[in-house]
Order: structure tokens, then sequence, then C-alpha cells
């Protein structure tokens, strides 16, 4: 007796081909979007076209700030004068061309003060401005440190330097009753009639 035949075994189905990998292609990195200038104000190496900011004449003071919260909206409000804002005045636009830089006696202010005027003596700054001095306002209460102290002899090594105390009454947005006779060399500068000891409605 002859035994049964073994079946062959079927043959095995081929294995589907292995799809191509799939290259993802790189996309192009979003444009980078350049950081806000502090307070949204423009550095002093790239000015804005703004409208002009005139006062009673071209010979009245412009209080320009090295920074926001600088304190020129407060001077110019208790000594008169326009205040200009962070940028340089444009004289040729009727903007007053004798200015005071105003800062605080923080360290970033003081490095504000620094940018602005070595913008003015690179030239990055309109004809015809008469810069009278900086003004610091103190940016607290009390002595200040010596590292700051050493900044300001910097700063006062290339212009006239005022120093401004400490006004309480300017911090929640007052106005003193008397202005500090710290102030009167100011006052000489924006105009007769105001002293040392101006009273401030």
């Amino acid at each position: 007796m002859h035994p049964a035949p073994v079946p062959a075994p079927a043959p095995a189905s081929p294995a589907p081909a292995a799809a191509p990998a799939r290259t993802s292609r790189p996309s192009s990195p979003a444009p980078r979007k350049r950081a806000p200038a502090p307070d949204g104000e423009p550095s002093w190496g790239e000015p804005k076209r703004r409208a002009p900011v005139r006062g009673k004449s071209r010979d009245e003071i412009g209080w320009v700030k090295a920074h926001g919260g600088a304190g020129a909206s407060s001077l110019a409000d208790a000594l008169g004068g326009v205040d200009v804002g962070a940028r340089w005045p444009e004289p040729a636009r009727g903007e007053p061309r004798r200015v005071m830089l105003v800062g605080r006696t923080s360290a970033r202010g003081l490095r504000s003060v620094s940018q602005a005027l070595g913008a003015l003596k690179d030239g990055k700054a309109p004809q015809g401005i008469d810069l009278l001095g900086v003004v610091l306002v103190a940016d607290a209460p009390g002595r200040l440190p010596l590292s700051l102290l050493r900044r300001i002899r910097v700063v006062r090594s290339v212009t006239h330097v005022h120093r401004v105390p400490w006004i309480p009454a300017w911090r929640v947005g007052g106005q003193p009753t008397y202005l500090p006779r710290q102030l009167s060399a100011l006052a000489d500068l924006v105009g007769p009639g105001t002293d040392g000891e101006r009273t401030v409605s």
C-alpha cells in the first residue's frame, strides 16, 4: 500500500512593496518680528516721523525724554515748555530748538541718556538743535549708589547735568505746592517769571 502523496505547499504571496518614506520638506522659518522698544517707543537710531510738536515759539524750551517715565511731562507742567517725547525735535518744522534731555537716575535711565547723547554726537539728530544740558530726575528717595554716581560723572563730562530731587507728588501724578530750590537753574533756562519758589496750581 503506497503512502498518500503529501501536497506541495502553496507558493507564498509576494510581500507588498514598502511605501517610500515621505520626506517632509522643511518649512521656511516664520519671519522674526522685531521686538518693540521699551514703552513702545522707537530707538534713538530709528526716529519715526510724527506730527510736529509746537510751543509758543521755537525758542521755547523742549523737554526730550530719554525713556518712558523720565519726568519730562512733569517738568513741562511745572516749569513750562513743550514735552517733545522720546526723540530729538526738528526746528525746521517749527519745533523747539532749545532742548533739555531728561532721564531718571536709575541704571536704565542713565543708559538711555547715554544712548541719546551718542545719537546726537553721531549726527543722528536734526540740524539746529541747541542742547542746554541733561536733567536727571531722582528715581527714588535717598542717596544714589556709587555705581550710579560714576555713570553720572561720565554724563557730566559730556554736557551740563542738572539733578532734580525726589518729589513724592510726581509719583502719584500730582504737583508739589512749591518747587524745590534745586530747580531754580532750570527755571532760569525756561524763561522769565519762573523761580525756585514758584507756586504750582
